[in-house]
């Protein structure tokens, strides 16, 4: 099986934004990703509109032809923007409205009734649900007792740590994918993944379900172009 993946194009809104107007066009970077082969499409709306806007949501919904993933923290008015849209995905993720990137997975034992709440929310819809958790196969199993379908691993620990020493850095998301397996719940995995590091994190976590990728691929295309980052990307996942 390969990793799917399925890309995130909030930097691109970001740079629509500091001009306004609709250059570059968010919706047509989505079709030219599916068009050039991946197999979803990722966005993060934020309360403050920074870079993907939650009308900017209603407009892929209208096109996305693959997976339309959508992360963010279970706020009501995210609440009601992803129970109306119905995308493919909900990750939820822990992050305050004002933090810049997602730092930390959800600690999911401490959080259990409130996810588990939101989970079921999600389910009732028919959306497929996700928990952004660290490497540490205790939060994997919180998370399987919230009734999520999938958690996703976040990578930054294993990026930051990959040229030092990648043996190492991958260790505690091997253990996690572990007891992902034991858990009977699907993975996923994101942040700071990139052209350098991805291939050897697909290969030593096997049962990997997909990638969301956006900051580094979208910088790597300001030099190879998109299509053949995308075509790069996926290279790495075969």
């Amino acid at each position: 099986m390969n990793t799917r993946l399925s890309v995130n194009i909030n930097k691109v809104a970001t740079l629509r934004n500091a001009r306004g107007g609709n250059m570059p066009n968010v919706v047509q970077v989505a079709k030219d990703c599916e068009r050039f082969g991946a197999q979803g499409i990722t966005v993060h709306p934020r309360p403050d509109g920074r870079h993907i806007k939650y009308q900017d949501v209603y407009d892929l919904k209208a096109i996305v032809t693959t997976e339309f993933n959508i992360e963010g923290y279970p706020s009501a008015s995210f609440m009601d923007l992803v129970t109306e849209v119905v995308p493919t995905q909900v990750t939820l993720v822990p992050d305050p409205p004002e933090a810049i990137t997602s730092n930390a997975g959800w600690d999911t034992l401490a959080n259990r009734e409130f996810l588990t709440d939101i989970i079921a929310r999600l389910h009732s819809k028919g959306i497929r649900t996700s928990i952004f958790v660290n490497a540490d196969p205790k939060m994997v199993a919180g998370a399987k007792a919230t009734g999520t379908d999938r958690v996703e691993l976040y990578t930054e620990s294993y990026a930051a740590n990959y040229l030092k020493d990648r043996e190492a850095a991958i260790r505690d998301f091997i253990v996690a994918a572990q007891e992902a397996e034991r858990q009977q719940i699907d993975l996923n995995a994101g942040h700071d993944l990139s052209l350098v590091n991805l291939k050897f994190f697909q290969e030593q976590i096997p049962n990997l379900k997909e990638v969301s990728i956006g900051h580094a691929l979208i910088c790597d295309a300001l030099y190879l172009g998109l299509e053949e980052t995308i075509h790069q990307y996926l290279q790495q996942l075969q």
